[in-house]
């Protein structure tokens, strides 16, 4: 599973920004799928996942209500609809797969893409 995370940017606080994650893989349809960020001088932490037929999803509590992720198994691809941004959810965010496990599960995932940088200013 190859995964390209897109979708980043600049945004001042209380924007809006939604990240896409394509996935080159035909059994997209299987994998949970999640979203991790990591921020300058700490270390990554859980965003959000989904299962992998988008039914289920569970959030970190900081982004829950502002954060939405879903997923397009026609297009292989998952999304992260990110709301009322503050500039502490600056950071590099990385889109992930995990074959298994329930969505709530916030480790061992196996594919990873190559983050892409969010800044939001004050």
């Amino acid at each position: 599973v190859q995964l390209q995370a897109s979708g980043g940017g600049l945004v001042q606080a209380g924007g809006s920004l939604r990240l896409s994650c394509a996935a080159s893989t035909r059994t997209f349809s299987m994998p949970v799928m999640g979203w991790f960020r990591q921020a300058p001088g700490k270390e990554r932490e859980f965003v959000a996942a989904i299962s992998g037929s988008g039914g289920s999803t569970y959030y970190e509590d900081s982004v829950k209500g502002r954060f939405t992720i879903s997923r397009d198994n026609a297009k292989n691809t998952v999304y992260l609809q990110m709301n009322s941004l503050k500039p502490e959810d600056t950071a590099v965010y990385y889109c992930a797969a995990r074959f298994g496990g329930s969505v709530g599960y916030r480790y061992d995932y196996d594919y990873w893409g190559q983050g892409t940088l969010v800044t939001v200013s004050s």
